[in-house]
């Protein structure tokens, strides 16, 4: 720009110069020259000083922007690695809330059970205080005398409910006897299959996993028309992927789509065959 001034001032004294005008009007064109070159030189300089300006704040927001984009890589890896974390955490919460909803499935299940044995138990209850208010009344002691049979063991209801509160309640140990009392005691009672699930399910929770798939087994072998079969082979099939039986445990949740279509533990299954790549079969029918 300064060039192209200079050139401007210079073609102007020239022409100037080479006018046939008198020395006096060329003196006074010279002048005027000047001054024009001069604010044009003054406007340069603004102008450079505003440039200068435009650059420096542009220079400014440049860098800014470059920091916070630099603050939102590091933002999106942090969010990236918690999603990550969720992802890899939620097969088990999936598994504990279903394990969680189950139970209170089988505690509405007991509690109908129950209702049914209500009256029965209550007569039963009332004829055993007659008869002890009888007998005291007669100076017949309560007690039995020595020698006489143990007593006998809790009521199935009483015996299921007290080892389902245990179970959901982190008991283990304590949940596992009484499920195993129950199985003594009640072999052949509708809630059997339900305990003997629970025991693979205490197993499971303790990570005692080849423990759990004998336990599952059991449910899968000597309960063939338990409504625990579903959740059962679930389970089974999640346990021996825990002890990287890749094979069979893919054959399990295979099943479980083609043996238990419309069902929870189905919608389960076909999504860790997904989650493992493997092929997702058909339901039955």
């Amino acid at each position: 720009m300064r060039i192209r001034f200079g050139l401007l001032t210079t073609v102007g004294i020239a022409l100037v110069l080479l006018s046939p005008a008198p020395a006096a009007a060329q003196k006074k064109e010279i002048l005027q020259l000047q001054a024009d070159m001069n604010r044009l030189m003054q406007t340069q300089r603004e102008l450079q000083r505003t440039v200068d300006e435009k650059n420096a704040v542009l220079k400014t927001l440049v860098e800014q922007s470059l920091d916070a984009i630099n603050k939102l890589n590091t933002s999106l890896g942090i969010l990236q690695r918690s999603v990550q974390d969720v992802q890899a955490n939620s097969g088990s919460r999936i598994d504990t809330l279903a394990t969680q909803v189950q139970a209170l499935a089988d505690n509405l299940d007991e509690v109908k059970s129950r209702l049914g044995k209500l009256n029965q138990q209550m007569g039963e209850a009332q004829s055993v205080l007659q008869s002890l208010d009888a007998k005291v009344a007669g100076g017949i002691p309560a007690q039995p005398p020595p020698g006489a049979a143990p007593a006998p063991p809790p009521s199935a209801d009483t015996l299921y409910s007290n080892a389902l509160r245990d179970y959901t309640g982190g008991k283990y140990d304590l949940a596992r006897q009484q499920f195993l009392d129950y199985l003594k005691y009640f072999p052949e009672n509708d809630l059997a299959s339900n305990a003997q699930f629970y025991l693979g399910e205490i197993f499971f929770a303790q990570k005692q996993f080849s423990e759990a798939v004998g336990e599952y087994d059991k449910v899968l072998d000597n309960y063939p028309k338990s409504f625990k079969l579903a959740a059962a082979r679930l389970k089974k099939g999640m346990a021996l992927l825990e002890i990287g039986q890749r094979t069979s445990a893919l054959r399990e949740l295979r099943e479980v789509v083609r043996r238990h279509p419309a069902t929870e533990e189905e919608r389960r299954a076909r999504a860790k065959l997904r989650e493992l790549g493997a092929t997702v079969p058909a339901p039955k029918g």
